[in-house]
């Protein structure tokens, strides 16, 4: 099987941690070839530990006629230019969410790669996970009957670090609801469909830098669903419950420990087949319910996400996560943040 050669730019963090280990390394279809890092010696050390080439800036990555994708994991002030650059040397694009800053930026790098021929797709690993592919066809199967809510919370105990880019709005373009919450948005749009409408509230409560730490997004779907989004910088880990709920007309969904950066987990499906009529009482309890708890073969994410890109690229077909549904969840972000600051709800399609 020929295998895709991945250059990496931005080799620590994620990619060291993550991208590489999980996804790039076992995957049954990519090899790894070249990393680079802006901390040179880190740069190195990756480059070392894998075997591959290091270079010391993204130019030298890219002009290297041996990459012929590359998997972007800077900060997100860095992307668009990393990411044009590469499509102007005809190397596909795996970029970290989000794409850019501003949505005008995002059209820009999308732009440049349909006029390059290349494959452009965005980090929302999320999607993968065995359980929220069961999910979704759980609901698709109308178990639940028609989804009218859903839940899905991502929060850590991130404190003040020096240097960190994602506690600079000029290098991140925000916080918690930034950096968590569109995994979170791209998750609930995965399962329920599109977002009409959006207000939200993101605030910095605790930690002393001049991102958010807190927030929480209200979302109207486009199905008459509604969804709650919850972004938090702290909370401690211990604490997390990070939960995915999602409830319809014949009844729920619940997951713990699906979000995040693990593979593993399990749900719950409540369901009834049979209308009771209203309950006085309102017990609550599980009669006339059938439960079943749902565990699927755990699929590593990180793997997934690397595999379906690549497959994207020898079969010439569509990234299983595209930039343009990507750019959909950012466009709700940015519209959750102009919500919080003027006090208003926003429709996506501009207008209050």
């Amino acid at each position: 099987m020929r295998k895709v050669k991945w250059g990496v730019i931005g080799a620590g963090g994620i990619a060291d941690r993550r991208t590489i280990p999980e996804g790039i390394i076992p995957a049954s279809n990519s090899e790894l070839v070249a990393v680079m890092d802006a901390d040179q010696a880190r740069g190195k050390e990756v480059a070392a530990k894998y075997g591959a080439k290091c270079y010391a800036t993204e130019a030298e990555l890219i002009n290297d006629p041996a990459v012929e994708a590359v998997y972007i994991a800077t900060p997100v002030i860095a992307h668009v230019e990393q990411a044009m650059m590469a499509a102007d040397k005809c190397k596909h694009v795996l970029c970290e969410k989000p794409l850019a800053m501003t949505m005008s930026d995002c059209s820009k790098v999308v732009d440049a790669c349909k006029s390059s021929g290349v494959k452009l797709g965005l980090g929302l690993m999320m999607r993968f996970h065995a359980c929220h592919q069961a999910i979704k066809s759980v609901i698709e199967g109308g178990e639940i009957g028609q989804p009218v809510m859903a839940r899905a919370q991502l929060t850590c105990w991130y404190p003040q670090i020096p240097g960190a880019w994602r506690q600079d709005p000029k290098l991140g373009g925000g916080g918690a609801l930034m950096d968590l919450g569109i995994h979170t948005v791209d998750l609930l749009r995965f399962l329920l469909g599109d977002v009409q409408a959006v207000t939200g509230f993101a605030d910095n409560v605790i930690q002393d830098y001049a991102v958010d730490d807190s927030s929480v997004v209200l979302l109207k779907f486009k199905s008459g669903a509604q969804g709650v989004v919850e972004s938090f910088f702290n909370i401690p880990d211990a604490a997390a419950q990070n939960a995915l709920e999602v409830y319809g007309t014949k009844g729920c969904v619940l997951a713990k420990g699906t979000i995040g950066q693990g593979s593993a987990g399990s749900f719950i499906v409540h369901s009834s087949a049979e209308d009771k009529g209203y309950e006085a009482a309102q017990t609550r309890d599980d009669s006339g319910m059938a439960v079943r708890g749902v565990t699927p073969e755990s699929v590593n994410i990180y793997r997934a996400e690397i595999e379906g890109f690549a497959n994207a690229i020898l079969n010439d077909t569509a990234p299983p996560v595209s930039a343009e549904d990507g750019n959909r969840s950012m466009e709700v972000l940015l519209a959750a943040y102009q919500s919080s600051r003027e006090g208003c709800i926003k429709g996506m399609n501009g207008k209050a």
